[in-house]
């Protein structure tokens, strides 16, 4: 598993019953987790202690109970920082198991010796792209959402990359690389971390298990000459790190060589010692 560890302001407190309790910065949160279903013993002090706590409704979706939370705060990751406040479906505008993807690729970046470029799909808040544009690399990041670019935008300013070479764009990501693709743009890495299902600024519907494949081959297209790396992200329990290797092995490895690995994205939980599986990601990469 491959592990996110070197978090100094985020921390998994504990898990049981269906939920984890987090501390970010100063905060304690006690969000939903659907892969928490044992039933440990809440013996940390903080379980009884919360900011904030998301309770799922059994018709779906949940709300958020406030005991004394802001509506904005920051968090950092090594020089990068992050505008988090808590939003529908229990989110908070990061998901902090992808810095150990942040970390392999942005040691690709400094190694490279090179102009980098990066595109950036489904991009969300921008924690991709901030360790990206970090490392040296110029970015196109890309989303759906008016909104989610705009906080990218602003975490991209309190990390001190407001300047940085990055291209904003709120976009269908699909059309995006099919226009980029008969322009003739090429990237040394792509980046994507496609939802389970999702909708368009002009309601296109995407389902991950119906589309990821195709978008694969499309992104393949875009790769340059001297491809560094590409990653996919995945939340959904069908896309196991086997079949994202398969994906990235016929649909990039075949024709560019290189690497493919696979495996599951984790978190480590302080009260046990163990590991809060987050999903899986499946990276290639040149050798």
């Amino acid at each position: 598993m491959w592990l996110a560890d070197n978090w100094k302001e985020y921390e998994v407190i504990d898990c049981s019953e269906g939920e984890k309790l987090e501390r970010w910065g100063k905060y304690t949160l006690l969000r939903p987790d659907p892969q928490v279903i044992w039933d440990t013993k809440k013996e940390d002090k903080h379980w009884k202690h919360l900011n904030a706590h998301y309770h799922r409704s059994k018709k779906g979706g949940g709300e958020w109970e406030f005991f004394d939370l802001p509506k904005q705060w920051d968090i950092h990751y090594r020089s990068l920082t992050f505008h988090l406040k808590p939003f529908s479906f229990k989110h908070t505008g990061l998901f902090p198991e992808q810095a150990v993807n942040w970390d392999w690729f942005s040691d690709k970046i400094k190694k490279a010796g090179r102009p980098v470029k990066v595109l950036n799909l489904f991009a969300y808040t921008g924690g991709a792209t901030l360790a990206a544009a970090a490392a040296g690399a110029s970015v196109t990041h890309v989303d759906a959402s008016k909104g989610m670019v705009t906080w990218a935008k602003e975490n991209a300013v309190a990390s001190g990359l407001g300047d940085a070479p990055i291209r904003w764009l709120v976009d269908d990501c699909v059309k995006f690389v099919e226009r980029e693709i008969r322009r003739g743009n090429h990237y040394d890495g792509i980046i994507m971390d496609p939802p389970s299902y999702g909708r368009g600024p002009k309601g296109e519907i995407w389902k991950i298990e119906e589309k990821i494949y195709s978008l694969v081959c499309l992104c393949e297209k875009l790769l340059s000459k001297d491809p560094l790396f590409f990653l996919i992200n995945s939340y959904t329990t069908g896309l196991q790190p086997a079949v994202l290797s398969y994906m990235l092995g016929t649909a990039v490895a075949k024709k560019h060589g290189g690497k493919v690995s696979a495996d599951e994205v984790g978190l480590p939980v302080s009260a046990s010692g163990l590991v809060l599986p987050c999903g899986a990601s499946g990276r290639w990469e040149k050798k």
